[in-house]
């Protein structure tokens, strides 16, 4: 392993690394932000329950 480390600079390789790791970051998030299921930022777009609906008592009977 060593001789690896010989041909590469550490600093440079491990430098390029987190940054490839942080854009690679960046474009799945831009890419969760862009759909709706995982956009956390806007809030899921709620259904409206009417009054009625929410207020309505159950209509099932117990035998």
């Amino acid at each position: 392993m060593w001789r690896v480390w010989k041909l590469f600079d550490p600093r440079r390789a491990l430098v390029a690394l987190f940054g490839f790791l942080f854009v690679l970051a960046l474009v799945i998030h831009f890419i969760l932000l862009s759909t709706e299921r995982f956009n956390w930022l806007e809030g899921a777009a709620v259904a409206s329950v009417s009054v009625e609906q929410a207020a309505a008592p159950p209509t099932h009977r117990l035998s």
